[in-house]
Order: structure tokens, then C-alpha cells, then sequence
């Protein structure tokens, strides 16, 4: 993607200006993690059973934690490292409880959190196209998202949606019962979800104000959350 500064009728091409280290991706996220994903930022080098999270996050409209890794190598599977830190959240709840305790300060019970909705981000300035591939399942609890910094102090921040296309995965872990135990317990809601066990009324009702909401500009997504309509959300 080209950014150019617009002078009148003529464009300037603004030159990407990368990241040397992921710390500096780290605190660009950091800083800004409610601007960038609406997130409370718990954590950052949070330590657990001999393993390194970068920045634990909590998402008080989900209620659930959220751990973001930064990336610059382009060789390692993302899908492999994410189930890795499901697993281990999945397995040591009261250790993430007991951390937003000690930093927020904020009273938070075992029972006011949704365990289903953990997920792991993934934040580098490229990904392959292997591990695009890798992540498009609309079941998957991983996302991926593209962090480019410019000159002039500009940041483009992007997150690479799954496709209209995209399959589940649960086939896929049947023969695996750990990772079968991580897809059965987290759950990714998509529109099928909500669009389960309603009258043909409903729903034709609802596709009629969606494609209406979708017509009003472009850039326009949908999140689908839990026990709630969808979120519009414009991009862009």
C-alpha cells in the first residue's frame, strides 16, 4: 500500500519509516491499546510458567482477557505459539485473576469472566501469506494485525479480517485432543451464530437493515460478540 501527502493537485509520496525493534511496536500499542483496540492494558512482560507474554490485555465488553504478541520475524507459525498461550491461560485462570487484582485495582471475580472469548493477537508489520492462510478460520481465537509506521510520525494499523470463505477449524483438532479441549471451551461468534434458531422473518429482517447500514459508506465491518447484535464498525 502507497501513502502519498496531498499539495494541491500534485502527491507526495511519504516513504515507510520501519520499526527497528518490536519494544517500539510494543509501546506504540501499549500506549494506545483502548485508541487501537478498545482494550484495558493489564500487564506488560507478564511471566507465567516459564513463559514471556508481551502485553495481557483485558476487553470489558467481552470480559475476557486477551494476550498480544509482537512479531518481526516472518518464519515462525503464529498458529502453533497461539494455541501454545490458550493452552496456557485456559490452564492457570487464577493466575491472570490474581494479576488484573494486583495492577488495577479493580475487583474482579472467576465467575464475571468469559473464558470463551480469549483470544491471542498477533502484531507485526507483515505476515505471510502462509500464516494468513494458516489463521483463516472463522472459529480460530487468533487474529493478525499489521502495524506499518511512515515518515512524519504516521501509523497505519490494520486488522487482516478472515474471509468470507473461511471454514472451521474443529475438523481439523479432532485428532488432537488438546487442542480440541482449546477450540471447545473458546468460542468465535460469527453471523451464523446469530442467525441460528430465528424465523425466516427475523432474519430476512435483519439482512434488510444490515445491507442497509453496509450501502451508508464504505470501510463499514461487522463484529460479531456475544449475546448482543452485531457491531458496526467503520473503517477507515
Amino acid at each position: 500500500m502507497k501513502i502519498y501527502k496531498s499539495n494541491k493537485e500534485n502527491l507526495k509520496s511519504i516513504k515507510e519509516k520501519p520499526f527497528k525493534l518490536e519494544r517500539e511496536i510494543q509501546t506504540v500499542f501499549e500506549n494506545n491499546l483502548k485508541e487501537i483496540m478498545g482494550l484495558q492494558l493489564v500487564k506488560s512482560e507478564f511471566t507465567i510458567k516459564n513463559k514471556r507474554i508481551d502485553t495481557l490485555a483485558y476487553d470489558k465488553q467481552s470480559k475476557a482477557f486477551i494476550i498480544i504478541e509482537y512479531k518481526r520475524s516472518k518464519n515462525s507459525s503464529v498458529v502453533d505459539q497461539g494455541f501454545t498461550y490458550l493452552n496456557l491461560m485456559l490452564n492457570n485462570k487464577a493466575d491472570f485473576i490474581i494479576e488484573y487484582l494486583e495492577t488495577q485495582k479493580e475487583t474482579l471475580k472467576r465467575t464475571d469472566i468469559d473464558w470463551t472469548q480469549t483470544r491471542v493477537v498477533f502484531v507485526s508489520t507483515n505476515f505471510t501469506d502462509n500464516q494468513i492462510t494458516a489463521t483463516n478460520f472463522k472459529d480460530i481465537a487468533i487474529e493478525l494485525w499489521e502495524v506499518k509506521r511512515y515518515d512524519n510520525d504516521i501509523i497505519s494499523i490494520n486488522q487482516i479480517k478472515k474471509s468470507k470463505s473461511a471454514t472451521s477449524i474443529k475438523p481439523i483438532m479432532a485428532n488432537d485432543k488438546e487442542l480440541e479441549a482449546i477450540t471447545r471451551e473458546i468460542k468465535v461468534y460469527t453471523e451464523e451464530d446469530h442467525k441460528a434458531n430465528r424465523s425466516n422473518e427475523i432474519i430476512e429482517l435483519y439482512d434488510t437493515y444490515k445491507d442497509a447500514i453496509l450501502n451508508l459508506a464504505n470501510g463499514i465491518e461487522i463484529e460479531y460478540k456475544k449475546d448482543y447484535v452485531p457491531q458496526f464498525d467503520v473503517r477507515n
